[in-house]
């Protein structure tokens, strides 16, 4: 009986962090959709709207200007696995870790980024360590950018064993050059279950 609860509670868990991936990939699809609209209407306020932002723009630079291209950027972020699997087949629901991570743009939409991060000080220094392309779609004048990636990695504690990975978050700007992010993935080891990892922090761009 305890083993049955034990699988249902996982796979209700491993459920939960599918919806959540959705629910952010749809973020990004939301943004892209936003990105691509061109208004029709209000031609003659669109025109001056722009004449005026334009001249704005020449001596203080625009939220366009946040998400550029050739941008290197640097992260530091608190991480959360969930239903990460030991060597034994044992899981945990949940643990804390800390990481830091750094991303080159080569234009506004496209670029990649590697990360590592580490859960405890009594096993290995890095726990996992990965790289990934990343597609990024900020919203149109806005300090708001989705972005989606997708890459592969090494994990160092728990069990030895490569992964890919999957997943989408959300980024914000609150000035050109630092802001906030948060993003979920789905990463699908070589030799245990598949797991989720969240991550939330500071981005800086120079």
């Amino acid at each position: 009986m305890e083993m049955l609860v034990t699988n249902k509670n996982e796979r209700i868990s491993m459920k939960t962090l599918q919806f959540y991936l959705a629910v952010a990939i749809g973020s990004v699809l939301v943004g892209t959709s936003a990105r691509g609209q061109d208004p029709s209407n209000n031609t003659a306020t669109s025109n001056s709207t722009s004449t005026t932002s334009t001249m704005s723009n020449s001596s203080s630079g625009s939220l366009y200007d946040i998400y550029a291209a050739n941008e290197f950027s640097a992260d530091a972020f608190s991480s959360l696995s969930v239903d990460k699997q030991s060597a034994n087949g044992s899981r945990r629901g949940g643990r804390l870790g800390l990481g830091i991570g750094g991303n080159y743009f080569f234009n506004r939409y496209f670029g990649v980024g590697a990360d590592a991060y580490s859960e405890n000080v009594s096993g290995p220094f890095i726990d996992s360590m990965s790289a990934s392309a990343i597609g990024r779609f900020p919203i149109n004048d806005t300090p708001f950018a989705p972005y989606a990636f997708a890459g592969l990695g090494h994990q160092f504690d728990l069990v030895q064993q490569t992964f890919g990975q999957i997943g989408a978050g959300l980024e914000y700007r609150m000035t050109e050059h630092m802001g906030f992010f948060g993003d979920i993935r789905v990463v699908i080891p070589d030799k245990t279950d598949s797991y989720g990892l969240f991550r939330a922090g500071f981005r800086w761009r120079f």
